[in-house]
């Protein structure tokens, strides 16, 4: 299967349409459903690490060519670094995105009482700017802030603003990815940060799927102005697969219910990637089904709030 390839928005980056994210391969623990089944039990570092390589070879096999990290996804950069490095020959088409403003602190452990924690301050920038540096070195595509919400204090931070100016000036593209139910405020705050005569900002990531679209004009707005946009979770952590509450409504024809959500995120006319959250090979490959697949177009929303309610009551695995 070759994955269809176009640009990160108005950059000269070109993705593939369904990129990879690591949150679920770099740790133990997430919130995605069933996320401890996935694993069999092998959440050694080592066995992860392989775990990750593995699937990170059958989606580049299959044309994926975007992977997205974070600081807080245990040692997805490291594992990812790894990966790129033992490559027998060069993949010069891979793009590597990166996030900093969570830290990972629950130390390997599944049942951990926190497992990451937030910070938007320049101290944390310099820190984990430096940190992704030495993981991913010159790897490294775009950075991202990780998770903003309209009273981040990042938007009036002349010092970080002006640091992560310098970067893009030195060819690192720079994004930030939303979370909350007012993901769209964010998106438009964001959109009046300018680097000099430019936006600050090139692309975007945030939570888009069929059970909380409400980002979606703001999302048009911010492609419109050239912004590449990301589309995270368009599983609902595992609620819209065949485990999750809405299998039901997505079952049907010849594909699963994650591809079918998968591919309503792909219909949307703003989107540039939206990325494969799989833990195993099995499920990147029906999530890459998405190209073929039906969207969905007879599940009503959730309202917002009561959908990021339900998210943040998930628990970690």
């Amino acid at each position: 299967m070759d994955v269809p390839q176009n640009f990160l928005g108005s950059s000269k980056l070109k993705v593939s349409r369904i990129g990879l994210g690591t949150a679920a391969l770099g740790r133990p623990g997430y919130i995605n459903e069933g996320h401890h089944l996935d694993l069999e039990g092998k959440a050694d570092r080592s066995s992860m690490e392989h775990n990750m390589a593995t699937v990170l070879d059958a989606a580049y096999q299959a044309g994926v060519t975007y992977i997205d990290a974070a600081r807080s996804y245990g040692e997805a950069e490291n594992f990812l670094r790894s990966w790129l490095d033992s490559s027998a020959a060069p993949r010069p088409d891979v793009v590597v995105g990166s996030k900093w403003g969570y830290t990972y602190v629950a130390d390997w452990k599944i049942n951990a009482d926190v497992h990451e924690v937030k910070d938007h301050s320049s101290e944390a920038f310099s820190r984990q700017r430096a940190e992704t540096e030495q993981s991913l070195g010159d790897y490294l595509d775009l950075y991202q802030i990780h998770s903003v919400t309209p009273e981040s204090p990042v938007f009036t931070d002349a010092e970080t603003l002006d640091r992560l100016a310098e970067l893009k000036a030195q060819g690192v593209l720079i994004g930030f990815s939303t979370s909350g139910p007012d993901q769209a405020t964010t998106i438009r705050k964001a959109l009046e940060c300018m680097a000099g005569s430019q936006l600050l900002f090139d692309t975007v990531q945030s939570t888009w799927n069929v059970l909380e679209p409400s980002a979606g004009e703001a999302l048009a707005e911010a492609s419109d102005a050239g912004l590449g946009v990301i589309i995270k979770e368009a599983v609902a952590n595992g609620r819209l697969t065949h485990r999750g509450d809405y299998a039901e409504k997505l079952e049907g024809g010849d594909y699963s219910p994650d591809a079918r959500a998968i591919a309503s995120v792909l219909a949307q006319p703003f989107v540039s990637t939206v990325l494969s959250g799989a833990t195993t090979v099995e499920q990147l490959r029906s999530n890459l089904d998405a190209v073929r697949a039906e969207p969905v177009d007879d599940i009503d929303p959730i309202d917002p709030v009561e959908y990021w309610t339900q998210r943040s009551n998930r628990s970690w695995t």
